[in-house]
């Protein structure tokens, strides 16, 4: 019998992918990971993904990883604020942590596959787009190794969220895991990003608003405050039109505001990319966020580095980003974006 370990997390989408593999065949393991320190959520979610293990009669394994997580996902979150970048701490927690210490901690245990509630589906070994595609999930698994590819079972990649839901529902014991609300997309942010900033610097810096020549024209609050794209809750004098920050210097303390045209981006460098089949030059179609749709591209790549050439504009893009590539519903792998 195939052996799987599958990533527990006392949601919806765990509990019924556990239950589908185990009707396929598959023997299965659970693993429900401790990421940061909030006892409480630990408390109440190891709970619900023990209820599931003894539902199905396996064994549920917790796997306390909280140091490697701070360290490369919570850390980067707040120093990429710190520096003014915009971070995606859910890209790094897929690579580093679910398909990384989850895989380590597979092979310490014997096991070939593991499989996790995410909305995505896996055909010939490629990531593709989930059915669900407003619940689609590949984006995430840009950075992902690809190594890893051939062990991965997504069998909620080709269910839409609401009959996931229905199904759970019919089942007497798991009935409480169609209803519950569902998680934050950041597990460790509740309510907002600058919450987290507070417990490790001070964000309340008053600094200078300059426009695209460089002029002052304003203040702010504090650079950390903002995001690109964001048009509100800093001051700039006579403005008529409404203004957006279109750029952030955290070693002065500045922000940079403009029209809306001025967050028109044609180009983007990239860094740390991640191709699951190597290419130098290709087309494709890529998004800069998560809810953005795809725009056709080109993209170059000498060494570590690339340029992203835009055959249509882009607003709002952010350093510290995700440009991820898609050819059609076919994921290709991501870059971070440090230039625009």
């Amino acid at each position: 019998m195939k052996k799987v370990l599958v990533g527990m997390s006392g949601g919806v989408d765990s509990t019924v992918t556990s239950v589908l593999l185990q009707k396929e065949g598959y023997e299965v393991e659970g693993v429900y990971m401790k990421l940061h320190n909030l006892a409480h959520y630990h408390e109440k979610n190891i709970a619900k993904a023990q209820k599931v293990a003894d539902y199905l009669g396996v064994k549920l394994h917790i796997l306390d990883i909280q140091d490697a997580f701070k360290e490369n996902v919570y850390d980067y979150f707040v120093q990429s604020y710190i520096d003014g970048l915009t971070p995606n701490p859910c890209v790094m927690c897929n690579r580093i942590i679910k398909f990384g210490k989850m895989v380590e901690f597979a092979n310490s245990l014997g096991i070939e596959h593991i499989a996790t509630g995410h909305y995505i589906r896996l055909e010939d070994g490629k990531i593709k787009k989930a059915k669900d595609e407003s619940k689609d999930q590949s984006y995430f698994l840009a950075e992902i190794k690809k190594e890893v590819l051939p062990r991965l079972i997504f069998p909620l990649g080709e269910w839409i969220k609401d009959d996931v839901k229905k199904y759970a529902s019919n089942i007497e014991v798991l009935k409480e895991f169609a209803t519950q609300a569902e998680s934050s997309e950041i597990c460790f942010v509740p309510n907002s990003y600058v919450d987290i900033l507070k417990e490790h610097t001070n964000i309340d810096l008053q600094g200078k608003v300059v426009n695209t020549e460089g002029e002052e024209v304003g203040h702010h609050k504090g650079y950390m405050h903002y995001t690109i794209g964001k048009r509100r809750g800093f001051f700039v004098n006579g403005a008529h039109d409404p203004h957006y920050v279109v750029d952030i210097d955290s070693k002065t303390n500045t922000i940079v505001v403009g029209t809306q045209e001025k967050l028109e981006k044609n180009e983007l460098k990239i860094a740390k990319i991640n191709l699951f089949e190597e290419s130098q030059d290709f087309d494709c179609e890529v998004k800069v966020r998560y809810r953005t749709k795809g725009v056709k591209a080109n993209v170059k790549i000498v060494g570590n580095t690339g340029i992203v050439y835009l055959k249509e504009p882009v607003y709002g893009v952010a350093k510290g980003q995700f440009a991820v590539f898609y050819n059609g519903d076919t994921l290709l792998g991501g870059a971070e974006i440090v230039d625009v």
